[in-house]
């Protein structure tokens, strides 16, 4: 068990592809980015976590779920996670990806947004958004499918901690960072690409509070990277980056400078002085405070409800 490592957080600036043959190159110059991470840090300290924000790979530029299957989507496993697997073995790291848009022959005429965890010995784990952001997103939620089997929010046991992800929008649900947190996350990774005018700057700054606000209910580090891509390579909006890494006090540890850009931010992740916090505190301990039973009633009528969307 590695108790004392530092997360880096990379924001990219770069077009949206427009056909998924572009996807190699991106790959390629993320691994540059980790590259540069690991090595420019390792003098000072070990980098042992990367994160890469949502749409790094691709991002729902078609107005149509067949579009995008044909032209951007791809399957997972495919030769780009074995890449990332490749280097996390070759960094002795793990990498929570950028976003793909994904097929899978199980789940027929649905495209999935997914992050995956990829570790030294491979693929991890992979998270599907459970929250598209509407009306913009057309790719699929996994919630909203008949007979979706598989979990909807997966946390990994790694030699750095239990890691949990989700994806950009998600973030604004509590009750979808809770469940990693109630599934054992120690650090809540956020892939995001997350826009203006919510961004990282006042007076709305969600990036900030929802992240801080994340990290304090949860008792949990964050690590949040956020597109910083300029309003040319996304339109119709611009990406403030702020990419973070916060505390499970929500003290912001690093933050990268509000606005567009390319930029790698890094940050202490403390296992040992979380789980001491955990096990020492009994007040603003709210995961060992929940009243579960309170809440049974809140969610009895769905409100979303499963398989009533095209």
């Amino acid at each position: 068990m590695i108790e004392r490592y530092y997360a880096a957080a990379c924001q990219t600036d770069l077009p949206c592809p427009r056909s998924r043959d572009e996807i190699a190159g991106r790959v390629g110059f993320l691994l540059g980015m980790i590259d540069r991470a690991v090595v420019g840090y390792e003098p000072f300290f070990d980098v042992r976590l990367v994160v890469f924000p949502e749409f790094a790979h691709a991002a729902p530029v078609y107005e149509t779920v067949d579009e995008l299957r044909d032209k951007l989507a791809v399957p997972i496993p495919n030769e780009h996670t074995d890449r990332y697997a490749a280097k996390a073995k070759e960094r002795g790291i793990y990498i929570q990806t950028g976003t793909f848009l994904e097929v899978d022959r199980k789940w027929p005429g649905a495209v999935f947004n997914t992050t995956c965890l990829i570790g030294p010995d491979g693929l991890l784990s992979r998270y599907r958004k459970v929250n598209p952001w509407l009306p913009w997103e057309v790719h699929a939620s996994p919630h909203d499918l008949p007979g979706y089997d598989e979990p909807l929010f997966p946390v990994v046991e790694t030699e750095i901690g239990r890691l949990g992800a989700a994806i950009c929008y998600d973030w604004l649900f509590p009750e979808a960072i809770r469940a990693l947190a109630l599934a054992g996350a120690e650090v809540l990774i956020r892939v995001s690409a997350y826009m203006d005018p919510w961004g990282a700057t006042p007076p709305l700054d969600w990036w900030t509070l929802f992240n801080r606000a994340r990290a304090v209910e949860n008792m949990a580090y964050v690590v949040a990277a956020n597109q910083g891509a300029r309003a040319e390579n996304y339109p119709p909006f611009s990406w403030p980056g702020g990419s973070m890494i916060v505390d499970y006090d929500g003290r912001i540890l690093s933050q990268a400078d509000p606005g567009p850009f390319e930029k790698i931010v890094v940050g202490p992740i403390d296992l040992a002085a979380l789980r001491a916090e955990r096990q020492r505190r009994r007040g603003h301990h709210l995961l060992s405070h929940l009243r579960a039973e309170a809440y049974t009633d809140l969610y009895a009528r769905p409100i979303h409800r499963p398989a009533t969307r095209s």
